[in-house]
């Protein structure tokens, strides 16, 4: 049985007459006749009974009607709710942000999101870029905010680039740090970064020496910087509040050291209404 079924039987309770309920489906006597005699087959009951006076249903039939309005009623509040579903987004939204993104943007970026979507459960993993793209590799991930230069053949979304800078409380200059006048704080960083760090400090004959601090967060190396502990190397994003000397670096081909950050979405995720919702809120968020 299927839908156009309960609707026959419907009309058939509705008109108990076989002629009228043939006008009102439009199709012949003989094709819905045929169509209750296939029905009870299947069901292996009789449905109806005939006389000169209209159409009866059997006690089996009863049974079969009445399921028959259960089924139809559930059918019309399913469309219902989804149609009213409609008029807004809905869903879960499963996304990944590089661990040093979410003190400083995610913030602004989930409370638009928020206002305006308050209907999404949004699960959010916080967590090295190795890790976010190698989720996103294996499409566990709608999208994520990934740190640092990753291949990606699906749409990728430059956020922004900002300067990788050494950081001291005191002035300093790049003499004093190969001559390893300043401990240095070590923390830890992801794969890419390290081989960037390491060209640098190769490139400006840089070779830690001394005795060195190692941390394994970005927050906690600046607060070490900021209680004069040594020096370090960190993008510029997290050094808002930081009021030490600053200096950008640049590798000896005298491009600067910059720190990419990017939006990674599969395209076949863009039909997911809270995906696009997402995308779109992180767009407008980079454009202002």
């Amino acid at each position: 049985m299927n839908e156009k079924d309960y609707e026959m039987l419907l009309t058939l309770d509705a008109t108990r007459n076989i002629t009228y309920a043939a006008d009102i489906l439009f199709v012949t006597q003989s094709t819905l006749s045929k169509r209750i005699v296939a029905i009870e087959k299947e069901l292996d009951v009789s449905l109806l009974l005939r006389s000169k006076q209209g159409i009866r249903f059997t006690p089996p039939g009863e049974i079969v009607l009445q399921h028959t309005k259960e089924i139809m009623h559930v059918l019309s509040k399913m469309r219902s709710s989804l149609n009213a579903k409609k008029s807004y987004i809905y869903g879960k939204l499963n996304i990944g942000v590089a661990i040093n993104y979410p003190k400083y943007h995610l913030s602004s970026i989930l409370t638009s999101y928020y206002q305006q979507y308050p209907n999404v459960n949004t699960h959010i993993t916080t967590d090295q870029s190795r890790t976010l793209y190698l989720r996103m590799l294996d499409s566990s991930l709608d999208a994520a905010i990934i740190r640092g230069e990753y291949p990606w053949n699906d749409n990728k979304l430059l956020l922004d680039r900002e300067p990788v800078c050494a950081i001291a409380i005191e002035p300093f200059t790049l003499a004093d740090l190969s001559h390893n006048k300043i401990p240095y704080i070590y923390r830890k960083t992801d794969a890419i970064f390290e081989r960037q760090l390491t060209q640098w400090m190769n490139e400006h004959n840089i070779r830690i020496t001394s005795p060195s601090i190692f941390v394994d967060n970005i927050e906690t190396c600046v607060a070490m910087v900021n209680r004069k502990l040594g020096w370090t190397i960190v993008p510029k994003i997290c050094l808002s509040s930081f009021h030490g000397f600053i200096v950008p670096l640049q590798f000896s081909n005298g491009d600067p050291f910059m720190r990419s950050t990017y939006l990674m979405y599969n395209d076949n995720y863009r039909s997911l209404p809270q995906v696009e919702a997402f995308i779109n809120i992180v767009k407008d968020y980079k454009q202002n």
